[in-house]
């Protein structure tokens, strides 16, 4: 088969998408397929990974801090959304595998594009992706659908002081649309809010939450069978940005130590956040479980992380399945929903 794994962009999240994208490459690779990388907002002439081949040694490290956004842009074409020869080089493919997080690919807009042309990939379409990107919609939606979910509100930098403070506090702000617990803030006190909303880039939205203390759990779900669920405990106190992607940084327990009856409510509430928000071949739920035992869901990821340490690699070896096995379970999937769809368009 071949595939073209599409990673990168103008995120925060470019360095975790670039890392993924090369291990995903490997894999596919290894396993005999016809595989070329490519960055989505770079020209697909000046990149030498950008060649559809049988084998690719390409490597990538993810620095202590988030992609400097603002400072890359500059490198890029013409403001385009996308690097030239981006379509004609994707189009060669069977299969295109997105390992796009944040930002145009994880928002909707690059499924979007690839829909106008035809073009088959993996993971969910542009609505569902869109809609488990923005956390204010996704709130709306589980909170809709009877999971739970923190309360809090969408502050826009206009509301007046009293619809803040009555959030409460300790309480988080972050990011509308970003992942990979970037632009993340903790607060403990007024004073601490305050700083944190100061240090925040509004732009969309920001959201503002109740800090819900106790255990952090995911569910990454695999064509629709939920996996078994991850146990995180950072050594730092806070699953940041260097807490996820250094190694040593947090313990990731697999299975988690808890109890049948927990892990089944959990599995149960990632699949149901899977479907309700209209996700296709995986998908990934983070969790935290207060001291009483109440279960809330803190946001879905449309395109999981696929980094060596990422977590739902680790959830899928715990059933079994190797970072290639994974990696080809989602094509397979993807490729036979690709060709139902056609068959149902005829």
């Amino acid at each position: 088969m071949r595939i073209a794994v599409l990673a990168g962009g103008l995120s925060p999240e470019h360095d975790v998408s670039m890392k993924s994208g090369c291990g995903i490459a490997a894999a596919l690779a290894g396993a005999g397929h016809t595989v070329a990388l490519c960055d989505i907002m770079r020209d697909v002439s000046a990149q030498e990974c950008a060649r559809y081949a049988g084998r690719t040694a390409s490597e990538h490290t993810i620095p202590d801090e988030p992609y400097d956004v603002g400072a890359h842009r500059c490198e890029l074409t013409c403001g385009s959304l996308t690097g030239e020869g981006l379509i004609p080089f994707l189009r060669q493919a069977d299969l295109v595998f997105m390992a796009l997080y944040g930002g145009m690919g994880e928002d909707g807009r690059a499924q979007a594009l690839l829909d106008c042309y035809g073009i088959g990939y993996t993971g969910g379409d542009s609505r569902a992706c869109h809609l488990a990107m923005d956390k204010y919609l996704t709130k709306l939606i589980f909170s809709g659908a009877g999971i739970g979910t923190p309360d809090g509100i969408l502050y826009d930098g206009t509301q007046p002081r009293s619809v803040i403070d009555a959030v409460g506090l300790p309480a988080v702000v972050k990011p509308r649309s970003n992942g990979s617990s970037i632009g993340v803030h903790f607060a403990y006190t007024r004073e601490e809010l305050n700083e944190a909303i100061e240090k925040s880039s509004i732009g969309d939205g920001l959201i503002i939450e109740e800090l819900i203390v106790g255990r952090e759990f995911t569910v990454s779900v695999l064509c629709d069978t939920a996996l078994p669920v991850v146990e995180i405990i950072p050594h730092g106190g806070a699953f940041d940005f260097k807490s996820k992607y250094t190694a040593g940084m947090t313990d990731e327990i697999c299975p988690a130590p808890i109890d049948k009856n927990t892990a089944d409510t959990l599995c149960m509430l990632a699949l149901k956040a899977h479907n309700v928000l209209g996700l296709r071949e995986c998908s990934r739920t983070d969790f935290i479980m207060s001291e009483d035992g109440t279960i809330y869901a803190l946001e879905t990821n449309a395109l999981p992380g696929m980094t060596p340490t990422s977590l739902m690699p680790l959830a899928a070896a715990a059933e079994g399945i190797d970072y290639t096995g994974l990696c080809e379970r989602i094509c397979a999937a993807a490729l036979e929903r690709i060709k139902n769809d056609r068959n149902d368009r005829h």
